[in-house]
């Protein structure tokens, strides 16, 4: 094998999408290698729509029940710190730290984000009222995606 020989197929690896070859040729032996390319592709996180929550209003004299949306400007989000994965609760089967009524106070702890083997406290960042839970236990989030809404 001479050496134009070598550089042609050098340069054929290389725009190849392989990532290693071996060649063994009458006593000559070619080993190339290379690292795969990792890509990662950020998104700015959605802006997220204001959120409308039914007012329940029930008349007495007719037990009537009345539900009108209304938009509600006191309504916050809190979102996830980073991607991984979230726990309701400390333990499996453990109580939750939070559930829909709840009340929290800023810096309580209301979830835990694992990521890479560590857990990571989630405390909530206002005082209030937690509205609707937006995720399930053990699932995956992403980095600013809603986990609560709190009122």
């Amino acid at each position: 094998m001479d050496i134009k020989m070598i550089k042609e197929l050098v340069s054929e690896f290389k725009d190849a999408e392989l990532t290693k070859l071996s060649l063994k040729c009458e006593g000559f032996e070619l080993e190339l290698e290379k690292e795969k390319e990792i890509v990662q592709i950020a998104s700015a996180p959605a802006v997220q729509p204001a959120m409308t929550y039914p007012t329940i209003a029930i008349n007495n004299e007719s037990d009537n029940v009345v539900i009108k949306r209304e938009n509600c400007d006191d309504v916050k989000h809190i979102t996830s710190p980073m991607v991984g994965t979230f726990y309701a609760a400390s333990t499996p089967g453990g109580a939750p730290f939070v559930s829909v009524g709840s009340k929290v106070k800023k810096g309580d702890i209301i979830c835990i984000i694992e990521a890479m083997k560590l857990m990571n406290e989630v405390e909530a960042e206002v005082d209030g009222e937690i509205v609707e839970i937006l995720v399930n236990n053990e699932q995956m989030v992403e980095y600013a995606q809603p986990l609560f809404v709190i009122k």
